[in-house]
Protein backbone atom coordinates (compact mmCIF):
# COMPACT_ATOMS: atom_id res chain seq x y z
CA UNK A 1 0.00 0.00 0.00
CA UNK A 2 1.15 3.52 -1.28
CA UNK A 3 2.32 6.13 2.00
CA UNK A 4 -0.41 8.47 1.47
CA UNK A 5 -2.96 5.76 1.48
CA UNK A 6 -1.39 3.94 4.88
CA UNK A 7 -1.42 7.35 6.30
CA UNK A 8 -5.31 8.24 5.13
CA UNK A 9 -6.05 5.02 6.49
CA UNK A 10 -4.36 5.04 9.64
CA UNK A 11 -5.67 8.54 10.46
CA UNK A 12 -9.39 7.67 9.39
CA UNK A 13 -8.77 4.28 11.99
CA UNK A 14 -7.61 6.71 14.84
CA UNK A 15 -10.75 9.35 14.40
CA UNK A 16 -13.25 6.59 13.96
CA UNK A 17 -12.03 4.61 17.71
CA UNK A 18 -14.72 1.88 16.74
CA UNK A 19 -13.94 -1.53 15.94
CA UNK A 20 -17.01 -1.88 13.89
CA UNK A 21 -16.13 0.68 11.79
CA UNK A 22 -14.63 -0.43 8.56
CA UNK A 23 -12.67 2.14 6.24
CA UNK A 24 -11.74 2.49 2.27
CA UNK A 25 -9.84 5.36 0.16
CA UNK A 26 -11.36 5.81 -3.02
CA UNK A 27 -10.14 8.05 -5.81
CA UNK A 28 -12.43 10.57 -8.03
CA UNK A 29 -13.75 8.05 -9.93
CA UNK A 30 -14.68 5.12 -6.59
CA UNK A 31 -12.65 2.75 -6.94
CA UNK A 32 -10.66 1.76 -4.06
CA UNK A 33 -7.11 2.73 -3.75
CA UNK A 34 -6.95 1.12 -0.49
CA UNK A 35 -8.73 -0.54 2.61
CA UNK A 36 -8.52 -2.15 6.24
CA UNK A 37 -9.07 -5.41 6.74
CA UNK A 38 -12.24 -5.11 8.24
CA UNK A 39 -13.63 -3.70 4.89
CA UNK A 40 -12.01 -6.19 2.86
CA UNK A 41 -13.29 -9.22 4.83
CA UNK A 42 -16.44 -7.67 5.11
CA UNK A 43 -17.41 -6.58 1.93
CA UNK A 44 -15.17 -7.72 -0.49
CA UNK A 45 -15.15 -10.88 -2.33
CA UNK A 46 -14.01 -14.30 -0.10
CA UNK A 47 -10.19 -14.38 -1.18
CA UNK A 48 -10.13 -11.42 -3.82
CA UNK A 49 -8.90 -8.53 -2.64
CA UNK A 50 -10.89 -5.25 -3.28
CA UNK A 51 -8.37 -3.14 -4.74
CA UNK A 52 -9.30 -1.81 -7.92
CA UNK A 53 -12.98 -2.60 -7.85
CA UNK A 54 -15.38 -0.07 -7.83
CA UNK A 55 -17.14 0.55 -4.09
CA UNK A 56 -20.57 0.07 -5.39
CA UNK A 57 -19.69 -3.32 -6.91
CA UNK A 58 -18.80 -4.30 -3.51
CA UNK A 59 -21.31 -2.58 -1.17
CA UNK A 60 -24.10 -2.88 -3.80
CA UNK A 61 -25.66 -0.26 -2.06
CA UNK A 62 -29.25 0.92 -1.91
CA UNK A 63 -29.78 3.12 -3.40
CA UNK A 64 -27.11 3.91 -5.07
CA UNK A 65 -28.07 6.90 -6.90
CA UNK A 66 -28.08 8.98 -3.31
CA UNK A 67 -24.43 8.25 -2.72
CA UNK A 68 -23.63 9.12 -6.24
CA UNK A 69 -25.02 12.71 -6.00
CA UNK A 70 -22.86 12.85 -2.60
CA UNK A 71 -19.61 12.11 -3.92
CA UNK A 72 -20.68 14.22 -6.92
CA UNK A 73 -21.17 17.15 -3.95
CA UNK A 74 -17.89 16.71 -2.52
CA UNK A 75 -16.44 16.90 -5.50
CA UNK A 76 -17.48 19.94 -6.57
CA UNK A 77 -16.84 21.69 -3.36
CA UNK A 78 -20.19 22.25 -1.97
CA UNK A 79 -20.17 19.97 0.79
CA UNK A 80 -17.19 19.00 2.90
CA UNK A 81 -18.57 15.60 3.98
CA UNK A 82 -21.78 13.89 4.09
CA UNK A 83 -23.09 10.90 6.14
CA UNK A 84 -25.83 8.78 4.07
CA UNK A 85 -28.03 5.31 5.33
CA UNK A 86 -28.20 2.42 3.17
CA UNK A 87 -28.29 -0.83 2.78
CA UNK A 88 -25.10 -2.75 1.92
CA UNK A 89 -24.60 -6.17 0.73
CA UNK A 90 -22.30 -8.45 3.12
CA UNK A 91 -20.06 -11.08 1.52
CA UNK A 92 -22.45 -13.46 2.34
CA UNK A 93 -25.19 -11.69 0.51
CA UNK A 94 -26.76 -10.56 3.72
CA UNK A 95 -28.45 -7.43 3.90
CA UNK A 96 -26.75 -5.00 6.52
CA UNK A 97 -28.21 -1.50 7.12
CA UNK A 98 -25.16 1.03 7.34
CA UNK A 99 -24.25 4.48 7.73
CA UNK A 100 -21.60 5.76 5.25
CA UNK A 101 -19.39 8.71 5.91
CA UNK A 102 -17.51 10.22 3.49
CA UNK A 103 -14.79 13.27 3.04
CA UNK A 104 -12.58 14.66 0.41
CA UNK A 105 -9.09 15.12 0.11
CA UNK A 106 -7.32 16.90 -2.29
CA UNK A 107 -3.62 16.65 -3.83
CA UNK A 108 -1.42 19.45 -5.00
CA UNK A 109 1.52 17.34 -6.12
CA UNK A 110 0.92 15.86 -9.64
CA UNK A 111 1.73 12.41 -9.37
CA UNK A 112 -1.19 11.79 -7.05
CA UNK A 113 -4.93 11.70 -8.05
CA UNK A 114 -5.93 15.66 -7.55
CA UNK A 115 -9.22 14.15 -5.90
CA UNK A 116 -9.88 11.33 -3.75
CA UNK A 117 -12.22 10.14 -0.86
CA UNK A 118 -11.62 8.45 2.85
CA UNK A 119 -15.02 6.76 3.32
CA UNK A 120 -16.49 5.10 6.90
CA UNK A 121 -19.08 2.57 6.38
CA UNK A 122 -20.89 1.62 10.03
CA UNK A 123 -23.46 -0.75 10.69
CA UNK A 124 -26.21 0.19 12.23
CA UNK A 125 -27.68 -2.50 13.99
CA UNK A 126 -23.67 -3.17 15.71
CA UNK A 127 -23.19 -0.35 17.21
CA UNK A 128 -26.80 0.82 17.62
CA UNK A 129 -28.67 -2.25 19.04
CA UNK A 130 -32.42 -1.62 18.99
CA UNK A 131 -34.22 -1.63 22.19
CA UNK A 132 -36.69 -4.59 20.94
CA UNK A 133 -35.15 -8.05 19.57
CA UNK A 134 -34.11 -8.15 15.89
CA UNK A 135 -35.01 -10.49 13.41
CA UNK A 136 -32.18 -13.28 12.73
CA UNK A 137 -30.02 -11.02 9.60
CA UNK A 138 -30.83 -14.09 7.95
CA UNK A 139 -34.59 -13.41 7.62
CA UNK A 140 -36.55 -14.26 4.52
CA UNK A 141 -39.86 -13.00 3.60
CA UNK A 142 -42.28 -15.42 1.27
CA UNK A 143 -43.12 -13.88 -2.33
CA UNK A 144 -46.80 -13.95 -0.61
CA UNK A 145 -45.68 -12.18 2.79
CA UNK A 146 -43.95 -9.57 0.52
CA UNK A 147 -46.46 -9.08 -1.30
CA UNK A 148 -48.75 -8.43 1.38
CA UNK A 149 -45.93 -5.99 3.40
CA UNK A 150 -45.30 -4.12 0.21
CA UNK A 151 -49.66 -3.33 0.41
CA UNK A 152 -49.58 -2.72 4.21
CA UNK A 153 -46.61 -0.04 3.47
CA UNK A 154 -48.26 1.23 0.55
CA UNK A 155 -51.57 1.90 2.62
CA UNK A 156 -54.19 -1.15 1.66
CA UNK A 157 -56.75 -1.99 3.89
CA UNK A 158 -57.43 -6.29 4.60
CA UNK A 159 -59.97 -6.73 2.52
CA UNK A 160 -57.95 -4.51 -0.33
CA UNK A 161 -55.40 -7.13 -0.29
CA UNK A 162 -57.79 -10.01 -0.07
CA UNK A 163 -59.26 -8.74 -3.34
CA UNK A 164 -55.46 -7.57 -4.36
CA UNK A 165 -54.10 -11.29 -4.19
CA UNK A 166 -57.48 -13.38 -4.40
CA UNK A 167 -57.41 -14.03 -0.87
CA UNK A 168 -60.14 -14.37 1.73
CA UNK A 169 -60.15 -11.92 5.10
CA UNK A 170 -59.62 -14.43 7.20
CA UNK A 171 -56.54 -15.33 5.18
CA UNK A 172 -54.92 -12.18 4.79
CA UNK A 173 -55.79 -11.84 9.04
CA UNK A 174 -54.16 -14.38 9.49
CA UNK A 175 -51.04 -13.81 7.51
CA UNK A 176 -50.84 -10.24 8.46
CA UNK A 177 -50.56 -11.86 12.22
CA UNK A 178 -47.60 -14.02 10.82
CA UNK A 179 -45.79 -10.91 9.32
CA UNK A 180 -46.02 -9.21 12.90
CA UNK A 181 -44.65 -12.45 14.64
CA UNK A 182 -41.78 -12.23 12.47
CA UNK A 183 -40.32 -9.12 12.80
CA UNK A 184 -41.65 -8.76 16.41
CA UNK A 185 -44.04 -5.73 15.52
CA UNK A 186 -46.98 -4.87 17.60
CA UNK A 187 -49.10 -3.31 14.97
CA UNK A 188 -49.37 -2.68 11.05
CA UNK A 189 -47.39 1.05 11.64
CA UNK A 190 -44.86 -0.55 14.22
CA UNK A 191 -44.09 -3.13 11.37
CA UNK A 192 -43.48 -0.91 8.51
CA UNK A 193 -41.57 1.27 10.76
CA UNK A 194 -39.38 -1.95 11.47
CA UNK A 195 -39.55 -3.56 7.54
CA UNK A 196 -37.82 0.21 6.60
CA UNK A 197 -35.34 0.11 9.61
CA UNK A 198 -34.28 -3.25 8.20
CA UNK A 199 -33.81 -2.57 4.75
CA UNK A 200 -36.82 -4.67 3.96
CA UNK A 201 -38.49 -1.92 2.20
CA UNK A 202 -36.24 0.02 -0.90
CA UNK A 203 -35.46 3.61 0.58
CA UNK A 204 -37.37 6.01 -2.18
CA UNK A 205 -39.15 3.55 -3.75
CA UNK A 206 -43.46 3.73 -4.83
CA UNK A 207 -45.25 1.79 -4.39
CA UNK A 208 -43.14 0.25 -1.99
CA UNK A 209 -41.06 -2.49 -3.00
CA UNK A 210 -39.46 -5.34 -0.87
CA UNK A 211 -36.05 -5.94 -2.53
CA UNK A 212 -35.68 -9.52 -4.19
CA UNK A 213 -32.79 -10.63 -1.43
CA UNK A 214 -35.45 -10.42 0.98
CA UNK A 215 -38.15 -12.83 -0.39
CA UNK A 216 -36.98 -16.85 -0.26
CA UNK A 217 -36.61 -18.95 -3.22
CA UNK A 218 -38.96 -21.29 -2.86
CA UNK A 219 -42.71 -20.03 -4.48
CA UNK A 220 -45.84 -19.59 -2.34
CA UNK A 221 -48.86 -21.23 -4.06
CA UNK A 222 -51.82 -18.72 -3.57
CA UNK A 223 -55.41 -20.24 -3.38
CA UNK A 224 -58.25 -18.94 -5.41
CA UNK A 225 -60.15 -18.48 -2.05
CA UNK A 226 -62.51 -15.80 -2.36
CA UNK A 227 -65.49 -16.36 0.40
CA UNK A 228 -65.08 -17.65 4.04
CA UNK A 229 -62.68 -20.49 3.77
CA UNK A 230 -63.52 -23.87 3.64
CA UNK A 231 -61.65 -26.73 4.91
CA UNK A 232 -59.44 -26.95 2.34
CA UNK A 233 -58.34 -23.42 2.72
CA UNK A 234 -58.17 -23.42 6.38
CA UNK A 235 -55.87 -26.32 6.18
CA UNK A 236 -53.12 -24.44 3.90
CA UNK A 237 -53.33 -21.46 6.12
CA UNK A 238 -52.42 -23.62 9.18
CA UNK A 239 -49.64 -24.63 7.67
Amino acid sequence: MAPLRRTAIDTRRRTTQSPHISLVHLDSGLTVLAADSLFARRYGDSGASPYGRHLFALLQPSPAHALDRQFSLLATGDQDSFTEHVIALQNDGVPLPVDITGTVARNADPGLPSVSYLVAVRPVEEVDPPTSPRPHAGTLLSPLHARILEGIAGGASNIQLAARLHLSRQGIDYHVGRLLRQLRAPNRAALVARAHSFGMLTVGAWPPHVPQHFIHAESTTVPPTTGRPGPASAQWLSR
